[in-house]
């Protein structure tokens, strides 16, 4: 079966599609917006980029050619966007990680404040 016939792939893809939405429609508010906003806004953004982890890591395991174009394709995007040629995803992945982090823990401590 192709990478993307698979069931679970595409209700995948459909969620980050739909997570990136969110995400990308309220980024810009970001500043103005309500301390549970802000809060939901990061739980969003801290979803959509587990979700896209898990699907790099899936492409990377799979043979499909498809799967290894979308792969490339990802690749060649976070270099447009600066990242170093060759970076490693899974070390980008993480490092964004801590940097939501990061954000959630200052929200945390705005809002005691």
């Amino acid at each position: 079966m192709s990478f993307f016939k698979s069931d679970v792939v595409r209700a995948e893809m459909a969620e980050i599609g739909e997570l990136q939405e969110e995400v990308y429609s309220n980024v810009f508010k970001f500043q103005t917006m309500s301390s549970p906003d802000k809060k939901y806004h990061i739980e969003l953004l801290e979803r959509l980029m587990e979700k896209q982890q898990v699907m790099y890591t899936r492409l990377s395991l799979s043979d499909d050619p498809d799967a290894k174009v979308m792969k490339k394709q990802i690749e060649e995007s976070a270099v447009m966007m600066g990242l170093p040629k060759n970076a490693n995803m899974n070390q980008v992945f993480k490092d964004m990680t801590k940097m939501v982090s990061i954000m959630k823990d200052q929200l945390d401590k705005d809002s005691l404040s």
